[in-house]
């Protein structure tokens, strides 16, 4: 890589008046920040963004950061839910002026908002230097997350028209041309503005897509012509609604056309999309989950059922870690990712690293517990090549050999509720073990008092069991989940105490994967979408079905 690359130098040196970076934060998907917008959000001392993309952009800022909260300063914006922000520009320049590093991060793309336009010409003539990172646009990235390419093979002109400010001539333009056009809206003004293109030239039966929410999870678009819209959102139901004033993206043109759309859907038409899936794990072991789930279209809910505490008694523990140190131990067993985690703080409170592992081999019970020691420095020697549990380890663990195993003694740091499994199989092994308590499992709080009522109330449309202890410290510390709620566990035992809890169970992992269970769940949700389909039902979530609840929610 090119190292005087202007995508890849450093940020410029921070002049006497600061630095403002004015940053396009996309559409919504945080997944379409660029990696310019990554860096200079970690190099910020200031973050100043639309509340729309605050969370977006967040994310990425380092612990600390100041972020100044913009306001709507006039009232008919407020009214009309497009908050058009007018102090931006004054903390903005305040900012800079204190020599700071400022990210000004904007909707879409810097380049299409008027706002950063007068906040960049404001920087300009006070000498305040600034910087553009440019943004996927949002009148170019909806359509790309509604399956509605903007041009075809026959290459047609693309015009971009907001509907607050466009004139009677604009209208005109576009009305007697052939181009596709992108429309800036909100629910309650794009059928007026379809009227404008009628009234202008446009065939009444031109197809028009809509789409409120775009490339988030609570997208959805409506296929309809310049003609029907507004007869489509009457019958729907979609209007007139309170949230009339929410922003759409609307595209006018053949290549919107109800049949070519609904091959080329890609987003919408994920399993799981907009499914509410509750994962009862804690961040860190939900991670990996949690982002297949989000590749399926969920909206992963983690949420603890057990807290990890230490040792009543840690002097087991600490003679455990110092033996390993001195060579006591031939093999080291590792059943769970807490456990990756209990020995290596003890590592740490001893000044030692990775580095105390050399010499003695390494199991880790499966990808997860694997993927925690690699992030540790250390590579296992021993994955069970088939179930990634005690049983598979044990299938797969050597007898000991005194004639190839010096030491015959496995320290397995684990759980005080561990079964004992994995040590009855090791002493028929031939191996002597040190089955040590490194780490307590007790019931976590109960969660929020929203999530407990959306638990039980059918707010959510899935929930993954990945043990037996999951079932019962969720009902225990938040309730039973409402029965409109699918219902997927990792494996029999588990789908048992499931139904212990008069719980119906609904998927069953083909294996004991939480990665396998993910997939079970997503292709539980393909099968229940292709059915509505078949049937010439709307596709629906399950959360849609329960009493009370909205056809179809947009917010």
């Amino acid at each position: 890589m090119n190292p005087s690359s202007p995508t890849t130098s450093a940020f410029p040196a921070v002049a006497a008046h600061g630095l403002v970076t004015f940053l396009g934060a996309g559409p919504g998907d945080p997944g379409l920040l660029t990696l310019r917008a990554v860096e200079a959000l970690v190099a910020a001392d200031v973050l100043i963004a639309e509340p729309e993309v605050l969370d977006v952009v967040r994310t990425h800022a380092r612990a600390g950061v100041d972020t100044p909260q913009l306001t709507v300063a006039d009232e008919l914006s407020a009214a009309a839910g497009v908050p058009v922000i007018r102090d931006a520009a004054n903390l903005v320049m305040e900012a800079a002026r204190s020599g700071r590093r400022v990210v000004r991060a904007v909707t879409g793309d810097p380049g299409l908002d008027g706002n950063a336009a007068s906040e960049m010409l404001a920087c300009a003539h006070e000498g305040i230097p600034f910087e553009v990172v440019p943004g996927v646009a949002t009148a170019v990235g909806v359509p790309a997350y509604a399956g509605v390419p903007l041009r075809g093979e026959q290459g047609a002109d693309v015009r971009f028209v907001d509907a607050r400010h466009a004139s009677q001539r604009c209208w005109s333009e576009v009305g007697t041309s052939e181009c596709s056009v992108v429309v800036t809206a909100t629910l309650e003004t794009v059928s007026a503005a379809a009227a404008e293109l009628v009234s202008a030239g446009r065939k009444p039966e031109t197809p028009l897509t809509v789409t409120v929410g775009g490339t988030t999870t609570r997208q959805r678009t409506w296929s309809a012509t310049l003609g029907t819209i507004a007869q489509v959102f009457k019958q729907g139901k979609v209007l007139p609604s309170p949230e009339g004033a929410r922003p759409v993206i609307a595209v006018v043109g053949e290549q919107g056309a109800a049949a070519r759309r609904e091959e080329m859907a890609w987003f919408e038409s994920k399993p799981l999309f907009g499914w509410r899936v509750l994962v009862p794990r804690t961040k860190e072991q939900a991670a990996s989950l949690s982002d297949q789930l989000r590749s399926y279209g969920a909206v992963p809910h983690e949420v603890p059922t057990i807290a990890v505490e230490p040792p009543r008694t840690p002097q087991q523990m600490e003679r455990a870690v110092k033996g390993l140190v001195t060579g006591r131990y031939e093999w080291i067993a590792f059943t769970s990712v807490n456990a990756v985690k209990a020995v290596r703080e003890k590592f740490e409170e001893y000044g030692l690293d990775a580095r105390a592992f050399a010499g003695i081999k390494v199991a880790a019970v499966g990808e997860q517990t694997a993927a925690a020691l690699v992030e540790f420095g250390v590579k296992p020697d021993l994955v069970p090549s088939g179930e990634q549990s005690a049983a598979g380890l044990l299938e797969d663990w050597p007898p000991y050999d005194p004639v190839f195993d010096p030491i015959d003694r496995v320290f397995l740091p684990r759980a005080d509720i561990a079964t004992e499994t994995l040590v009855a199989g090791l002493i028929e092994l031939g191996w002597e073990v040190d089955d040590v308590t490194a780490y307590r499992t007790v019931r976590a709080s109960p969660p929020p008092a929203d999530t407990r009522e959306a638990i039980k109330g059918g707010g959510f449309d899935a929930v993954l069991f990945t043990s037996s202890s999951t079932v019962r410290n969720l009902v225990g510390i938040a309730g039973k989940p409402h029965n409109v709620t699918v219902i997927a566990c990792i494996g029999p035992a588990t789908a048992k105490t499931a139904e212990e809890h008069g719980l119906r169970v609904d998927v069953l992992s083909p294996e004991p994967s939480v990665g396998k269970l993910a997939e079970a769940l997503a292709a539980y949700g393909e099968a229940r979408r292709e059915a509505a389909k078949e049937a010439g039902e709307t596709v629906s979530r399950p959360s849609e079905r329960r009493p009370g609840a909205r056809r179809r929610r947009t917010t």
